[in-house]
């Protein structure tokens, strides 16, 4: 039963995680390929803050993932005026050089990570912060600020031809989806005790990205079901074979090359989500 909790907890913590990911990428159409590392910057500031200052689990947590937001911000500035592909090197390069910083600081633990971290994460809390992540995004994407995320990514000269300071917004984009990812971070550090540099790399980036492209950009609920399948398929994978498990990136790409093909979209579109809510909206004018 743990192990089963704990798997329902981890498909929690990396569904924050994805629609983190999918407010930068699916709903404003920025590209970043070093999403990880808020999420690691996240997990090390609530460590510390809870190992060096003796924070309540709580305050540890919030402060971690307003570390990860700072960061955001730093590298929103001078990152987000770029576009494309430029943009996307640029998010790489900075996860790598923020993985080798971590690796090469005393206080970090270098590259044996941060040991004795209480575990305090379960699948209670986990829930919670998923509804609160989920609900406030809601918020934001009902709001002002969510049209003008959704018109940058609709056509950005467009966007800035009615008025919306396309730079500032996208570089609050990028705030508050680091600061939703450094607090999967902190849930993250809680819940396994122990944090590592290399746990926050390109590939956890890259699974990340997954979760997104494969649930569907644009769509919240598509990015949760996204985490959901990415999360459970290697656990599928290891029940039939560890070592087939051992290569779970190779299914991973087959899927999403299967996904461009089928279903190019995503399972959940935003687009679908968009008609539906049009269909609903004229059902009701009718009534």
């Amino acid at each position: 039963m743990n192990y089963y909790l704990q798997i329902l907890t981890v498909i929690m913590i990396n569904s924050i995680l994805a629609v983190s990911l999918n407010l930068i990428t699916g709903y404003t159409g920025q590209l970043s390929l070093g999403h990880a590392t808020f999420m690691g910057l996240g997990a090390y500031a609530a460590t510390l803050f809870t190992l060096k200052l003796h924070f309540p689990f709580l305050a540890a947590l919030i402060a971690g993932a307003l570390v990860a937001a700072f960061f955001g911000f730093i590298i929103g500035v001078p990152t987000l005026r770029l576009k494309g592909d430029y943009l996307a090197i640029a998010t790489l390069g900075f996860g790598e050089i923020t993985k080798n910083i971590l690796m090469n600081l005393k206080i970090t633990g270098g590259p044996m990570g941060l040991r004795g971290i209480p575990k305090v994460t379960n699948v209670y809390i986990a829930a919670v912060a998923l509804f609160l992540v989920i609900f406030s995004l809601n918020r934001i994407m009902n709001s002002r600020v969510g049209k003008s995320f959704i018109a940058i990514r609709e056509d950005e000269l467009a966007a800035e031809a009615m008025g919306i300071n396309t730079t500032q917004f996208k570089i609050l984009a990028f705030i508050i989806g680091a600061f939703y990812a450094g607090l999967a971070g902190g849930l993250y550090a809680f819940l396994f005790r122990y944090i590592n540099p290399k746990d926050f790399g390109f590939m956890k980036s890259i699974e990340i990205l997954c979760m997104v492209v494969l649930g569907g950009m644009g769509n919240t609920y598509g990015a949760v079901l996204g985490a959901f399948i990415i999360t459970i398929l290697p656990e599928l994978l290891r029940s039939v074979s560890p070592v087939i498990a051992q290569y779970r990136m190779v299914f991973y790409g087959l899927l999403l090359v299967i996904m461009m093909i089928v279903r190019p979209q995503g399972i959940m579109s935003a687009q679908a989500l968009e008609k539906k809510k049009y269909k609903s909206s004229l059902e009701k004018g009718g009534l």
